[in-house]
């Protein structure tokens, strides 16, 4: 298999993920998003707003510039959902969310198969040349996986 197919198959699973997660969101009241998934579990409004920091910080991962929304780490990364006051909104957010992932798609399209197989930023060049699997395609993967993840999640919101 060559590596323009390979990105491909790996971007389309990404795209159609970001799709199922758009599905997700779009049918959920604001109301239901602030539901927990479950008694004593995540809310529906700190998974959104987890996503969206984790897309977002892959701005600065894959090289791209700075992350647009640096401000949501400490409320969905660095800490568990209700431990700190979520200030912004759902609507907020789902503007957020709809945003960081257009950001993202503009950039990937714009990368050559050779620029997919590059290091990211959190690998040295010395540990890239030992480990060159580490690179920006994998990260993809990995974060498909985690959006799936979560996905399952916010399904059962759903009512």
């Amino acid at each position: 298999m060559n590596n323009q197919l390979s990105i491909k198959m790996i971007l389309d699973t990404w795209y159609a993920k970001i799709k199922e997660t758009d599905s997700i969101i779009d049918k959920l009241t604001d109301e239901e998003i602030q539901s927990e998934v479950s008694p004593g579990r995540n809310r529906g409004i700190y998974l959104l707003g987890h996503l969206i920091a984790v897309h977002d910080h892959l701005l600065s991962l894959l090289g791209f510039g700075e992350n647009y929304y640096p401000e949501l780490v400490e409320v969905f990364i660095k800490n568990p959902d209700k431990s700190k006051d979520i200030t912004v909104s759902v609507a907020d957010l789902r503007s957020q969310w709809k945003n960081i992932n257009g950001v993202l798609a503009n950039h990937f399209d714009k990368l050559s198969a050779d620029e997919w197989y590059q290091k990211h930023t959190s690998i040295s060049a010395e540990d890239f040349q030992k480990e060159p699997h580490r690179n920006r395609l994998t990260v993809i993967i990995s974060r498909t996986n985690h959006l799936s993840y979560h996905n399952g999640q916010l399904a059962l919101l759903i009512k």
